[in-house]
């Protein structure tokens, strides 16, 4: 890219406005879209499996230890790293 020149042409600039309006669309918990999720029709139309994320598992441990020992979680944030175990 030269000097001057546009760092968004139309068409990347119509892509994400498109996909904004999708994701606009979108339950914010699970991600599928509200014209499906929310029609009378689909009530039964959806699985869910569990599946759980160690990562989570091990920061909501931590969470809890501190908080058993009187430490107040507000503004409180994990830093997880995977220790190769």
């Amino acid at each position: 890219m030269g000097p001057g020149e546009p760092l968004w042409l139309p068409e990347d600039r119509a892509w994400a406005l498109a996909l904004l309006a999708v994701e606009a669309d979108c339950c914010p918990e699970c991600r599928q879209p509200w014209g499906e999720a929310t029609d009378r029709d689909n009530e039964f139309a959806y699985r869910a499996e569990l599946i759980r994320c160690h990562a989570c598992t091990a920061s909501a441990r931590a969470v809890k230890t501190y908080q058993d020992k009187g430490g107040a979680a507000e503004g409180l944030h994990v830093h997880i790293e995977h220790t190769g175990g």
